[in-house]
């Protein structure tokens, strides 16, 4: 059975869920957590599920099920996307929140973690009932989200232009402007600059201080990056621009490489004209297959979920790999890697520049204050890589996966606040 879009994406949600509670568990062990420490991590805060009525273009009412849920708000207000898909459950939603509470504590900003969403195809609307839909989520939820109870963001079918709805309806609400509400805007309406590709950079900045520490020369590596879509795509182009040569890319069609090094610019105008990287010229095609056993000194899974498993790792030739995709590589090819001294630099720090950004759009919204480009990147450059140095002296430490010591540090954080606030 070919898999749709709605079906893959949800394929890799719990993909990485799944890897990170098998991680979690070893964790919960190794570092010897009270029963009512593991009892405050199992369980969220507070978990909403509404029923909202919707108008169709029919003149027909529907009903809608959303879901809402906060898992740990511990560190500061709770942080995660909206997402618009038809098989979310609230189980599913749980577990998001829970991974977005450790990725803001990984990266230290002061966050816990949310998740939630309607139970829709959005597909299947016109753009005004994807715009009423929005607006009668918003309006069930709207006494339990706000700029220091919960912010949302974009995620899963959901956009800048859904980010507006919601600051509109919000704002309706209340009688008053709150820019703070929601991340994720256009710029015009109190969005950050460099937000469109700070996942990508965020990355970029933590592999480099990843080089630093490996003495790689950056006009001597050579880079593949698996996907070519907005992360793997502004990745590619961010590297060829600092002048690193990217040797492979790929997109759901395949790939294609030149060892010499590829002109991104010039890919990135074939994909526009002909729908894909494939048969690029001064390039030879390759599957996606074989881009990620392709010889190179850095590989950028930036696409699906379980590309690296036990069938291909031990085929892999980087030196170092960096997870810009969620849950690309499985436990076994993990394992694998750290037995052949491969880095590892896990997604749930190395794509975290998104959300780093999204606070800095929290704090210039309760500023009134915005920053230029400039500024932004200064700030997101400085939080990854103390971020990595963090991960990588305990990772050192004892003698572990960077995916492990990552966990430990965020659970560490989040207990500390626990334990601060009387509630352990």
């Amino acid at each position: 059975m070919q898999i749709n879009n709605h079906e893959r994406i949800n394929v890799d949600d719990r993909n990485l869920c799944k890897l990170a509670i098998s991680e979690l568990s070893s964790i919960y062990s190794e570092i010897g957590l009270s029963q009512e420490e593991l009892d405050l991590l199992d369980m969220p805060r507070r978990s909403f599920i509404v029923h909202f009525p919707v108008r169709m273009d029919s003149g027909k009412i529907k009903m809608f099920v959303g879901y809402r849920v906060h898992y740990n708000d511990a560190r500061g207000p709770a942080k995660g996307g909206i997402r618009f898909h038809p098989e979310l459950t609230l189980d599913h939603v749980k577990d998001l929140s829970f991974l977005m509470a450790l990725k803001c504590a990984v990266v230290n900003i002061p966050f816990g973690g949310s998740k939630g969403g309607v139970v829709v195809n959005p597909k299947e609307l016109s753009r005004n009932e994807l715009e009423q839909v929005t607006r009668g989520y918003i309006r069930a939820i709207a006494n339990y989200i706000g700029p220091f109870i919960d912010i949302p963001a974009p995620d899963v079918y959901t956009d800048e232009n859904i980010m507006v709805w919601i600051l509109d309806e919000y704002e309706r609400i209340k009688r008053e402007h709150v820019f703070a509400v929601v991340t994720g805007k256009p710029v015009d309406l109190g969005g950050s600059k460099a937000r469109s590709y700070s996942t990508s950079l965020g990355g970029i900045y933590v592999l480099e201080e990843a080089m630093k520490r490996m003495d790689m020369d950056k006009f001597e590596v050579s880079i593949a990056v698996q996907g070519f879509g907005n992360v793997g795509e502004n990745a590619a182009r961010i590297l060829h621009e600092k002048g690193y040569k990217v040797i492979a890319v790929s997109d759901s069609k395949g790939g294609i490489i030149n060892k010499d090094g590829l002109d991104i610019k010039a890919v990135m105008e074939h994909k526009l004209i002909t729908g894909s990287v494939v048969d690029f010229k001064e390039s030879c095609n390759i599957t996606n297959e074989e881009l990620l056993t392709c010889e190179c000194d850095i590989l950028i899974p930036a696409a699906l979920s379980d590309q690296l498993n036990s069938a291909n790792a031990n085929d892999v030739k980087a030196k170092m790999v960096m997870e810009l995709a969620n849950a690309p590589t499985t436990r076994e090819a993990d394992n694998i890697f750290f037995d052949k001294k491969i880095i590892l630099i896990p997604d749930v720090l190395a794509n975290a520049g998104g959300v780093v950004v999204s606070y800095f759009e929290w704090i210039q919204n309760l500023n009134n204050d915005y920053w230029e480009e400039d500024k932004v990147l200064e700030r997101l450059k400085k939080t990854m890589i103390i971020a990595y140095n963090e991960i990588h002296s305990l990772c050192d430490e004892k003698n572990c996966r960077m995916r492990k010591s990552a966990y430990q540090l965020a659970l560490n954080r989040i207990l500390h606040a626990e334990k601060l606030r009387g509630n352990l």
